[in-house]
């Protein structure tokens, strides 16, 4: 079993923006969902755990190894697929992948042909192993992407927002394939949609403002709202009067019309109806009571 532990990580940069204050989480095997909107701190915390930058202080090991002290420690064993992911123009899948093969480490020509080959399957990439990666679609980019991560076996992978830009079936299919990965290593998914949280994540934790707000269970977040989530349909116009009187988590439009969901112990009204709530319910709910403290 895999652990990786986070004390008390603060990152400030340069320019005096607090990217992260003071995170602490245990991660071990298996999927783990790191969710947040876009500056919430999401890529400075796997930059970090990745040794690409320094924190300004705490602490980060891996199976008991400081990283701070010796990143090797954690550079061997790491696959890490950043939410840019550069890609060299007019260079097959095959060739590109072998050569990153060897920036890793892995010298051996037989032994690194053999994992080349065996990743390009499972990512489903070998019959088109002999293209330009240049002229993969998004979804055949990411995947690429994976392949490379997956090379040298590592224990700890890192996928920094990798949905992002994909169709739906090009997501689902990237999502099952690091679904099957992530069952004997940890597998650290970092992205602001909450649907690949709560399909793929039995650990989670919500980062706001460089801060972890909520960590647990997706189930059990869930259920800790259960009862206290109410929706009606709204005219747009009253929405504004809706958002002083009530405590409006998020609005939809449903036909025409706004539907707004509201946290409240109680029914607030009898015109509102409860409805079970999901973990986009209660992502915006923690993020409201956040900014309410705030």
């Amino acid at each position: 079993m895999n652990t990786l532990l986070i004390n008390n990580l603060s990152k400030t940069y340069p320019n005096g923006v607090r990217a992260l204050n003071d995170i602490n989480l245990e991660i071990t095997n298996g999927m783990f969902g790191l969710l947040g909107a876009n500056g919430a701190g999401k890529s400075s915390l796997m930059r970090t755990i990745a040794s690409l930058q320094e924190p300004t202080s705490g602490s980060i090991s891996f199976n008991g190894s400081d990283i701070i002290k010796k990143p090797q420690n954690i550079r061997k064993y790491l696959g890490y697929l950043p939410q840019e992911f550069g890609v060299y123009p007019k260079i097959s899948a095959e060739k590109l992948l072998n050569h990153l093969a060897v920036l890793k480490g892995i010298l051996d020509t037989k032994q690194r042909k053999e994992q080349v080959t065996a990743l390009l399957q499972q990512v489903n990439l070998y019959q088109h192993r002999k293209k330009s990666v240049y002229t993969f679609s998004g979804g055949m980019r990411q995947r690429f992407g994976i392949a490379q991560a997956l090379l040298g076996n590592p224990q700890v992978i890192i996928v920094d927002e990798p949905t992002a830009g994909l169709d739906p079936e090009e997501s689902n299919r990237f999502l099952n394939l690091l679904s099957e990965i992530g069952e004997n290593v940890i597998v650290i998914l970092s992205t602001h949609i909450v649907e690949d949280v709560r399909n793929l994540c039995p650990k989670m934790a919500i980062l706001s403002n460089g801060e972890i707000i909520s960590e647990g269970n997706p189930k059990d977040l869930v259920a800790s709202i259960e009862g206290k989530i109410w929706t009606k349909l709204v005219p747009k116009k009253d929405l504004e009067v809706y958002k002083k009187t009530f405590d409006v988590i998020s609005t939809k439009l449903v036909a025409g019309e706004t539907q707004i969901r509201v946290l409240a112990d109680y029914k607030p009204e009898d015109s509102f109806e409860a409805i079970t709530p999901n973990l986009e319910d209660f992502y915006f709910a923690i993020l409201f009571n956040q900014s309410k403290i705030a």
